[in-house]
């Protein structure tokens, strides 16, 4: 009987430190890695097939907080939640949404940086799968190729349609700039409010989080970097 006593109050304290460390995770806005975690048959079903899973486990969520699924306005949300998961705000996850970005010659010779500010970052926080809302700052200098502007819009929002931590979006989106432009002169800045802070927590409702990401000249000469930052502000 002790042993069993001893082997269940073992149990609870294991588990007990481990919802601990869960709940620690999410407040202290831990990333893993600069990739999104993904399985490897993360793309194994059609997203009709993903959204028919995510339907049913919503309706049980749904039924377990005693919601009632015959009532004309709630009867649909299982399925326009799983839609909107798959196939709006979280729609970054799948490769094939990823825009089809083409390079131009830079023939004006444009040299300085070029600056798209107050880009829209609609995204949504990994931990807790609540909004985060706010402006990406992009600036890149040419080495020889350039994008159109709206391109620039398209990679922010790509990357912000998947469960995220704001510096991994940030990286992400300064790492595919860099890739497709062939030049390390990027900068990207994100300020951007967490509902994960101002809705459950600490429940802080003015507080907003910048991340930024300089490589190349940006991060190399001060003088550039603070004229980026004083176009931005």
């Amino acid at each position: 009987m002790k042993l069993q006593e001893t082997l269940l109050n073992t149990a609870e304290t294991k588990n007990g430190h481990e919802k601990e460390e869960i709940e620690s995770i999410g407040d202290e806005h831990v990333s893993t890695s600069k990739e999104t975690p993904l399985r490897s048959d993360a793309f194994d079903l059609t997203d009709e097939e993903k959204i028919q899973k995510i339907e049913h486990h919503f309706t049980e969520i749904m039924k377990t907080m005693g919601m009632d699924l015959n009532d004309d306005s709630l009867k649909g949300t299982p399925h326009r939640v799983a839609k909107m998961y798959i196939k709006e705000i979280f729609e970054g996850l799948n490769p094939e949404n990823k825009p089809l970005i083409k390079l131009f010659e830079n023939k004006y010779k444009y040299g300085e940086m070029l600056v798209e500010k107050n880009i829209t970052v609609n995204s949504h926080c990994e931990h807790h799968f609540v909004p985060i809302t706010g402006k990406a700052h992009v600036a890149y200098i040419s080495s020889g190729h350039v994008i159109g502007l709206s391109k620039i819009n398209r990679i922010v929002r790509y990357y912000s349609k998947r469960p995220q931590v704001q510096e991994r979006l940030t990286e992400q989106i300064a790492e595919a700039l860099k890739n497709i432009l062939k030049t390390d002169d990027v900068a990207v800045v994100i300020d951007a409010h967490h509902m994960c802070v101002s809705m459950r927590g600490i429940e802080d409702k003015n507080c907003s989080t910048v991340t930024s990401h300089f490589s190349g000249d940006f991060k190399k000469n001060d003088t550039l970097r603070n004229e980026f930052l004083r176009y931005t502000s």
